[in-house]
């Protein structure tokens, strides 16, 4: 697998790895400016010249794997027998500046339920780099024209066709993924919260609806079975309370304010099924 490739497949995988790049090379090198070199905390994929430069490398890209590194960082490593290192020397003689970009899970969110506010809400976040599940049980709500303006953004968008029994799709996310239930039927809101809480998937619940049919939702839970604690994990209201207003767009625009402040929960790698 060429570098190119490796990187899509951690990506999918959401598997945290360093793109380490040649940015710049004076005098004589083992490899040219713009070589790359995948890391994840067991793999390499490519090469940015092999040697001490590359082990140098790898052992760097590792130390920002396993601190959490967000930032970019360069660093400039001279290959001549005066600057040995830990692994040996290089006597290439010249000067390699190299670029590590660490490259992390993307935050991943699930609307479960595309009406008018699903809808508007998936059109936000899509703009933004991140992993979006878009579920609905009826088929026009799902159809690619609609979808079409959804998709031409950053995001990382997966469309769930299912026709009956949404709830299971939950086992298909992610785990830490922010899951909104926003469905047109509230037997099927009950059956995904349902589902929801008796899963380690859902980084965070959020459920639209009125104070009314919430009340209406916490006995139902517990008579299935939840605990005060459990049945707490469920946001409801949904949104930042400082945006108000009740048409579905402005309503999305509370829920996307709201969500994007949450924190990343880094998922285990995903096992395909």
């Amino acid at each position: 697998m060429d570098w190119l490739r490796a990187l899509q497949h951690l990506r999918d995988t959401r598997t945290p790895c360093v793109l380490v790049t040649v940015a710049e090379v004076r005098g004589h090198a083992p490899r040219e400016a713009g070589a790359k070199l995948v890391v994840s905390s067991t793999q390499t994929w490519g090469s940015v010249g092999g040697g001490n430069l590359e082990e140098a490398a790898v052992r760097r890209a590792r130390d920002l794997l396993a601190d959490g590194a967000t930032t970019p960082l360069t660093e400039r490593h001279d290959l001549s027998d005066k600057a040995p290192i830990e692994h040996g020397v290089q006597c290439c003689g010249g000067e390699v500046t190299l670029l590590l970009e660490p490259v992390g899970v993307l935050p991943a969110y699930a609307i479960f339920g595309m009406g008018h506010v699903g809808f508007e809400l998936a059109l936000l976040l899509g703009r933004h780099d991140l992993e979006l599940h878009l579920v609905d049980s009826r088929a026009e709500q799902l159809d690619d024209a609609r979808l079409a303006p959804l998709v031409t953004g950053p995001g990382d968008v997966h469309v769930h066709r299912v026709s009956v029994l949404p709830e299971l799709v939950i086992a298909e996310l992610p785990r830490g993924t922010h899951a909104l239930v926003l469905t047109h039927d509230h037997a099927e809101d009950l059956a995904l919260l349902d589902a929801l809480l008796r899963s380690d998937v859902p980084g965070s619940i959020g459920l639209i609806g009125s104070s009314a049919k919430w009340t209406r939702f916490r006995t139902k839970l517990a008579d299935l079975g939840h605990g005060p604690e459990s049945i707490g994990r469920i946001r409801t209201p949904i949104g930042d309370p400082e945006i108000q207003g009740k048409h579905p767009a402005m309503i999305a625009l509370s829920v996307a304010a709201d969500l994007v402040r949450r924190p990343l929960l880094v998922s285990e790698p995903r096992v395909e099924r």
